[in-house]
C-alpha cells in the first residue's frame, strides 16, 4: 500500500493454508442468488461510473480473493497444501494501491457486505412467508409459530390448566443497551432500509414499474457507496437513544400486537377476535441507553431526564395517533350499538373535565358514543405530552382503564369491534405504557463507595469543603431517577444495577445514597437494587453475598412490597475475559443453579438477568437455545437479557424477523418450564459433572497462561486493531472504564472481543477449549454430551460458528505485526487444536458442514472479508512501521487510520460479529 510513493513489501512466508478436509459447496437458493447477483451488478456499475479504474481494482481483488478462498477450501477437502497464489496476488494488488484508492476499495467491499446482508435477510423473510402460506389452517398447531407448538406441547405434558398458568406468568424482557458494537452509521441504516424495501417488492413488479425499481435501487446503492461508512463524530447518549425510537417506529409498536394476535388466532380459532384475548402482554422492553453510566462520563443526570422525556413523549404520541385512528373507525351508532351505563358515566366525566373537547368530539360523532369517547381520549393524550394538569392522563393505568370501559361497552353488542383493533391498542398500551422502555440505571460499585467517602469527609452539602463533581453527579442521578419515576411511574425507572458487586455493602451504599439525595423522605424513589456478578470470583461467591443482601432493611421492604420478587444479574463478558470462554460458560451455569437453590430456600421469586452480548465471546448465540439450556428453575417463565449493537438491528430491524424472534424466545421461555426439559437439564448436568470439571480446570489454566505471558497486553494491542477500534465513533462510551487501571483488567470486553474478531482469530470465543479436550481425551463422552446435553451442544455449536469465521492464513499476517513467536505459537497451536476437537465432536470435516445455510453464507462471504482483512493488516503494518520511524505526517496518519476504520466497519458487516 503506497502513500507518497513509499511502497511496502509484504512477506508472505508466514502465510500457509490450513490442512483440513471439506466438501462441495451447496447451491444457493435461486432467489437469494439472483438478488445477490443483481446487487453486485449494480454495485459494479456504480463503481464504473465513479471511476473505471476503481472497478478494475475491485474486480481484480475480488477474483484473486475468490481464488484464494477456493484454494483454502480445497485444503479442507483433501488435507493438502494448495498454495497461496490467489492470496499472494490479492496482497500484491492491495499493497500497490495508493491510500486514496485503498480507501475507496474498502468502501466498495463494505457496501457489498451491506447488500449481501440485505439479500440474506430478504431471503429469510421470503422463506418464512412461504412456510406460512403452506400451513394448513386445520392443523393442530402452526408449525411456523414456535409459541403455538410449545403451548400445545405444554398442554400435552401438563394439562390445559397448568399450561395456562405458565402462559399467564410469561415475560420476555430484552434490555437494549448503548454498548458501542454497531459499526454501521445511522445514515447508512436509512439507505439499507430503503434498499430492503425495494428488494422486497421487486418480485411483484413488471414492465415500467420494474425498471423504475431498478433505477431507485441504483440511486440508493450509489448513495450508499458514496456515503462514508464512518461517522464524523461519536454520537451523544441522547442520539444513541434514537436507536430505540427508530426500532419502536419501524417494527415494535405495530409488531407486538401481531405477535399476541397470531397466538390468539391459533388458540381461540373461530372465536379469536370475538372473545377476551388469551395471550397476555408478555413483551417488556427495557433500556440502558441514557441511564448506564458505568464508565461513561457522557451519561449525566440531565441526559437521563432528557432521554426519558423523549421516550415518553414519543410513545404517548404514538398512542394518541393509534387512539384517534381506532376511535374514528368506531362509527357504530347508538341504536345499533348502544353505550353501556359505564361508558355514559365516562362521557359525563369527560364533559365535566372539558366542555370544549367533548363538544368537538360530539360534533364529529353525533349519536356515535364510542367514537366520541375515544376522540376525547386521544385529545387527552395530546395534553399529556403538553403536561396540562387539568386534561392530561396522570398514568397509563388511567388510560387503560378508559380503554377497557369502551371495550366492555362494545363487547355487549359488537364483540368484533371490542376485540379487534381496540384490543391491539390495549396490548400496545400494556406493553409500552407511557414510558416506551423501562429505563435501568447502572453504575460501578467503586463509584458509590468513593461518593460516600467524599460525603463523609466534606459533608452532604459541602459544609467541610466542596464535594467532588462525581459525587454530585451520583446524587443527581438518584434525583433524576426519582423525577422520571414521579412523572412516568415505577416501571419507567425503578431498577438500579451495581456493576462489579463484591459484597452486600455495595447494595447498602446505593440505598444510602438514594436516601441522601433527597431532603424530604417522601421524595425518595422506590428502587430495586440489582447486584451484577461479573468476574469469576464474584460468581463463585454470589450466594454468600446474596445471603447478606436480603438482610438489608431496604431490600426486605422491597421484597415485601413486590411479593418476594428479586433480580440478580450475571455478566457473561467479564467472566469470559477474566477466566476464558469455557470456564465462563460452566461457571455461569453452576452459579445459576446455586442461586436458584438459594432463592427457593429464601422464598424469593427470582429473575435472572443475563448480560449477554452479540459475539460468542460475550455469551452470544441463538437466544432460544440459550434459554432451553438453563438450569431447572432459573427461568421460571421469565427471560431477561441485554440486546445491543448489531444484534438489535438484526433481531428487531425487520418486522417479519422481529415477530419470529420474539415468538421463538417466548416459546423457549415457556418450554424451559416443561417437566421434560427440566428433567433433561438436571440429569445431564449431573451426568457430565466430572467432564465439566476437567474441561473447566484445563481450559482455565491454559487461558491464564496466555494472559500471564510477559507483555501480553502491549502485544495484543499491536497484533490487533485494538487502538483503532477505540477510535471508532460508534458509541458515546469510552473503551475503558477510567477507574485508574492500566492493563487488560480495565479494558472493556467489547473491544477485547471486537479486536480479536477483526484479526480473524476470534480468540475470545474459544481459547483453552482445545487443550481441555486434548487433556480430557475421551471423544466418545464428548460426543455423547454434545448429543444429550443442551448446554454443551449450544456451547460447541457456538464455538464452531466462531471457528468458521477464523482464518489461519490471515491471522498469521496479523500476528506477524509483532515479533513474539512464543505468543504466536500459543495462539495458532490452540486454534488448530480447538478446531480439530470441535470438528471431531460434532462429526464435521470442516466448520459448519452440517449447518448448510449458515456454513454456505459464511463461505460465500469469506473472499470479500479476506480482501478487507488484507487491506486492514497491510494498513496497520504501514501505519505502525512508519509512525515508529516518524515518516508520516499528521494528515498521512489520519488517512491510514480512516482506511483502517473503513475496513473495521466492512469486516464487522461481513462477519456480522462485533462485540
Amino acid at each position: 500500500m503506497t502513500d507518497n510513493n513509499h511502497a511496502i513489501t509484504e512477506e508472505l512466508a508466514v502465510v500457509a493454508p490450513i490442512g483440513t478436509k471439506g466438501t462441495e459447496e451447496h447451491e444457493l437458493p435461486s432467489s437469494l442468488r439472483n438478488n445477490m447477483e443483481l446487487c453486485l451488478q449494480i454495485l459494479r456499475e456504480v463503481l464504473n461510473e465513479f471511476d473505471p479504474k476503481l472497478l478494475n481494482m475491485f474486480d481484480e481483488v475480488r477474483t484473486d480473493a475468490v481464488e484464494a478462498s477456493a484454494e483454502h477450501f480445497a485444503g479442507f477437502l483433501d488435507d493438502s497444501d494448495h498454495g497461496n497464489e490467489g492470496l499472494r496476488k490479492a496482497v500484491e494488488i492491495i499493497d500497490a494501491m495508493n491510500l486514496h484508492d485503498a480507501q475507496l476499495m474498502a468502501r466498495a467491499f463494505t457496501t457489498y457486505f451491506h447488500l449481501a446482508n440485505l439479500c440474506e435477510e430478504n431471503h429469510r423473510v421470503s422463506v418464512l412467508r412461504q412456510r406460512e402460506s403452506e400451513v394448513d389452517e386445520n392443523q393442530a398447531v402452526d408449525p411456523v409459530n414456535e409459541l403455538t407448538v410449545v403451548y400445545h406441547q405444554l398442554i400435552t405434558e401438563m394439562g390445559p390448566a397448568k399450561a395456562k398458568a405458565l402462559l399467564e406468568k410469561l415475560e420476555f424482557h430484552p434490555v437494549f443497551t448503548a454498548h458501542p458494537t454497531e459499526a454501521r452509521r445511522k445514515a447508512v441504516e436509512g439507505k439499507i432500509r430503503r434498499i430492503a424495501e425495494l428488494l422486497e417488492v421487486r418480485p411483484l413488479l413488471g414492465g415500467s414499474e420494474k425498471r423504475e425499481n431498478y433505477r431507485r435501487l441504483f440511486n440508493e446503492i450509489d448513495a450508499l457507496f458514496r456515503t462514508s461508512p464512518i461517522e464524523h463524530r461519536k454520537p451523544t447518549p441522547v442520539e444513541e437513544a434514537n436507536t430505540i425510537i427508530d426500532i419502536f417506529d419501524s417494527t415494535l409498536f405495530d409488531t407486538i400486537p401481531q405477535v399476541y394476535r397470531r397466538f390468539d388466532d391459533w388458540l381461540l380459532g373461530d372465536q379469536a377476535g370475538l372473545v377476551p384475548p388469551a395471550c397476555p402482554a408478555f413483551f417488556h422492553p427495557g433500556s440502558w441507553i441514557g441511564s448506564d453510566r458505568d464508565g461513561n462520563p457522557n451519561v449525566t443526570a440531565k441526559v437521563s431526564r432528557q432521554v426519558a422525556r423523549n421516550f415518553s413523549d414519543h410513545v404517548i404520541a404514538a398512542l394518541e395517533d393509534a387512539t384517534r385512528t381506532v376511535g374514528k373507525n368506531l362509527t357504530m351508532d347508538s341504536e345499533a350499538t348502544p353505550a353501556s351505563e359505564e361508558l355514559r358515566l365516562l362521557w359525563g366525566r369527560q364533559k365535566e373535565m372539558s366542555e370544549r373537547l367533548t363538544q368537538n368530539a360530539d360534533q364529529l360523532s353525533t349519536k356515535e358514543p364510542h367514537r366520541a369517547v375515544m376522540l376525547v381520549m386521544a385529545d387527552r393524550l395530546h395534553y399529556t405530552i403538553a403536561r396540562d394538569t387539568d386534561l392530561m392522563y396522570h398514568s397509563c393505568e388511567d388510560f387503560l382503564a378508559d380503554l377497557k370501559i369502551v371495550q366492555r361497552s362494545l363487547a355487549a353488542s359488537d364483540p368484533r369491534s371490542a376485540y379487534g383493533p381496540l384490543q391491539d391498542l390495549i396490548w400496545q398500551a400494556e406493553t409500552f405504557g407511557f414510558h416506551m422502555v423501562e429505563m435501568e440505571f447502572r453504575q460501578h460499585s467503586v463509584v458509590h463507595s468513593r461518593a460516600l467517602e467524599d460525603i463523609r469527609e466534606h459533608g452532604l452539602h459541602g459544609e467541610r469543603g466542596p464535594l467532588q463533581p462525581m459525587t454530585q453527579e451520583v446524587l443527581d442521578t438518584f434525583r433524576a431517577l426519582g423525577a422520571i419515576q414521579k412523572r412516568n411511574g415505577l416501571k419507567a425507572a425503578g431498577r438500579y444495577i451495581i456493576s462489579f458487586t463484591k459484597s452486600a455493602q455495595n447494595v447498602r451504599d446505593v440505598y444510602e445514597l438514594n436516601r441522601l439525595a433527597f431532603s424530604n423522605p417522601k421524595d425518595v424513589p422506590a428502587i430495586d437494587v440489582i447486584p451484577l456478578f461479573e468476574q469469576l470470583e464474584d460468581l463463585q461467591n454470589s450466594v454468600n453475598v446474596l445471603d447478606e443482601i436480603i438482610k438489608i432493611p431496604e431490600m426486605q421492604a422491597r421484597l415485601k412490597a413486590t411479593g418476594g420478587k428479586m433480580e440478580v444479574m450475571l455478566g457473561y463478558s467479564d467472566s469470559s475475559k477474566d477466566a476464558g470462554p469455557t470456564t465462563s460458560i460452566f461457571a455461569l451455569h453452576e452459579t445459576e443453579g446455586k442461586i436458584v437453590e438459594w432463592a427457593e430456600r429464601n422464598n424469593i421469586d427470582l429473575t435472572l438477568f443475563h448480560g449477554r452480548g452479540g459475539a460468542v465471546g460475550r455469551g452470544g448465540g441463538p437466544a432460544n437455545r440459550a434459554v432451553l439450556a438453563q438450569p431447572k428453575g432459573s427461568v421460571n417463565c421469565r427471560f431477561k437479557l441485554t440486546e445491543q449493537g448489531e444484534v438489535i438491528f438484526a433481531r428487531y430491524g425487520n418486522p417479519t424477523l422481529a415477530v419470529r424472534h420474539i415468538e421463538s424466545v417466548a416459546a423457549a421461555t415457556l418450554l424451559q418450564s416443561a417437566p421434560s426439559i427440566e428433567k433433561l437439564n438436571t440429569e445431564m448436568t449431573e451426568k457430565y459433572a466430572d467432564m465439566t470439571q476437567q474441561l473447566n480446570d484445563a481450559s482455565h489454566e491454559r487461558f491464564l497462561d496466555l494472559l500471564g505471558t510477559p507483555d501480553f497486553a502491549p502485544w495484543f494491542s499491536i497484533v490487533t486493531p485494538l487502538t483503532e477500534v477505540g477510535l471508532l465513533p460508534i458509541g458515546s462510551r469510552p473503551a475503558k472504564r477510567g477507574l485508574g487501571a492500566k492493563s487488560l483488567d480495565d479494558l472493556r470486553t467489547i473491544p477485547w472481543v471486537f479486536a480479536w474478531a477483526q484479526a480473524r482469530i476470534n480468540l475470545a470465543a474459544w481459547y483453552g477449549l482445545g487443550t481441555a479436550c486434548e487433556q480430557f481425551g475421551d471423544l466418545d463422552t464428548l460426543r455423547q454430551a454434545y448429543k444429550e446435553w443442551p448446554l454443551f451442544s449450544t456451547f460447541i455449536d457456538n464455538i464452531e460458528m466462531s471457528i468458521a469465521k477464523t482464518d489461519e492464513r490471515i491471522a498469521k499476517m496479523y500476528l506477524a505485526l509483532d515479533d513474539r513467536e512464543d505468543l504466536n505459537e500459543k495462539v495458532l497451536g490452540e486454534m488448530e487444536l480447538t478446531r480439530k476437537w470441535v470438528l471431531r465432536i460434532v462429526g464435521d470435516e470442516w466448520p459448519l458442514e452440517h449447518r448448510h445455510v449458515l456454513g454456505q453464507a459464511i463461505r460465500i462471504r469469506s473472499p470479500y472479508v479476506d480482501a478487507l482483512s488484507l487491506t486492514q493488516v497491510l494498513a496497520l503494518k504501514s501505519l505502525r512501521r512508519r509512525v515508529d520511524k516518524e515518516e508520516l505526517s499528521q494528515s498521512q496518519q489520519a488517512g491510514f487510520i480512516y482506511l483502517i476504520l473503513c475496513t473495521v466497519s466492512g469486516v464487522a458487516a461481513g462477519l456480522q460479529n462485533t462485540g
